[in-house]
């Protein structure tokens, strides 16, 4: 599928001007916000791990500095609210906690094992098994990735297999979107009334780019889709566009 992809003045919600205030100093306000959101980290971090979390477990400490580490890197800008951002980013620092601690206990038993050849077959072992975790710890990467893109895309009335289904079919006609979208992404006044109207600012980027009115307009839900990712912390989407751009 991803092969086939690729208002001014608004008031913030309470949770926003909070973020904003501890952003700027107010210790007292993260603590509170951090605590409050206990319940939440723990869900998130229990849907990870396929059990249940609570505050005595490592990985609630994974994700309490995750969510902390959510509430400093987070911006209104990016498009999607504190918490699903915050989401995102609990599962990636969980899963690439428990892909080390798996990592630590293979390397320690091989370490063990001191039987000549029975030593070597069980490091060429374990470093298969290492190989198909790790592609699996991408997976999850990816998946999630996903998930919280689609998540984005609800709040601009977007969903992913309209998006599929309205992409450019041929390569040069993506590029150029892509294009449009990186000058969209560039120029703060556009990318702002993007996210702050859901909707993408037409007239004034057309005066930006060399292409037509008609041909933005058409590939509208396309642009708005990759200046989504192009902002937002999405690792491996963005690499996909790097792909497109550089083809």
């Amino acid at each position: 599928m991803l092969s086939l992809l690729f208002n001014i003045g608004k008031k913030r919600n309470s949770l926003e001007d909070e973020i904003l205030l501890i952003q700027e100093g107010n210790s007292r306000l993260q603590n509170k916000l951090i605590k409050k959101y206990k319940p939440f980290i723990a869900k998130t971090v229990s849907s990870v791990c396929k059990r249940y979390i609570d505050e005595t477990d490592d990985e609630f400490s994974i994700g309490l500095i995750a969510f902390n580490e959510a509430i400093e890197k987070y911006s209104v800008d990016k498009g999607s609210s504190l918490l699903s951002f915050a989401e995102l980013l609990i599962k990636r620092r969980v899963i690439d906690y428990i892909r080390k601690e798996a990592r630590v206990k293979t390397v320690t038993l091989v370490a063990a094992n001191d039987n000549g050849e029975e030593n070597v077959q069980s490091k060429i072992e374990s470093d298969l098994s290492i190989d198909d975790y790790e592609k699996k710890i991408q997976q999850e990467h990816r998946k999630e990735e996903i998930i919280h893109f689609q998540k984005v895309l609800v709040e601009f009335g977007l969903t992913f297999s309209e998006l599929v289904e309205n992409s450019p079919k041929h390569a040069d006609a993506r590029q150029n979107a892509m294009l449009v979208a990186k000058t969209l992404v560039e120029e703060e006044g556009l990318i702002q009334v993007l996210f702050d109207k859901k909707q993408l600012p037409i007239k004034q980027l057309e005066a930006k780019v060399d292409v037509s009115r008609k041909t933005i307009e058409r590939n509208r839900k396309y642009i708005i889709a990759m200046a989504i990712i192009m902002v937002g912390d999405y690792l491996y989407l963005k690499d996909y566009i790097k792909g497109v751009l550089e083809a």
